[in-house]
């Protein structure tokens, strides 16, 4: 159940449901997108970088923003609550499936429970 500290490219591409290119162009054009890098050149995403691609993803996939737009908007509302409220349910989002992962193991135990 523990989650990840880093994760690798593919990893981030695969939880968007877009390419590895896409997201090293986010990387290039969004200045706060920042992993970090093995010495082979491995990029290591944290979870704040997942929380800024969410962002990005919502603006540019989902509200039909271009690249141009997404910038605008972001240096508009950055002192907005609008990004707040975008991490807020990024936050929440996370917190669901943890507490659902949990429910499941404590589910899981239980039945294991009973077969004593």
């Amino acid at each position: 159940m523990a989650k990840k500290l880093f994760y690798k490219i593919g990893e981030v591409a695969e939880m968007f449901n877009v390419n590895t290119s896409l997201i090293r162009y986010w990387e290039q054009q969004f200045d706060f997108i920042r992993p970090k890098k093995t010495r082979s050149g491995i990029r290591k995403y944290t979870q704040k970088d997942i929380d800024n691609f969410n962002i990005i993803y919502h603006l540019v996939k989902e509200k039909g923003l271009t690249i141009k737009g997404a910038k605008e908007y972001i240096r508009e509302k950055k002192e907005n609550e609008d990004i707040d409220k975008l991490q807020v349910i990024n936050t929440l989002k996370r917190t669901k499936t943890f507490l659902k992962e949990v429910m499941e193991y404590l589910d899981a135990k239980s039945l294991n429970d009973e077969d004593l």
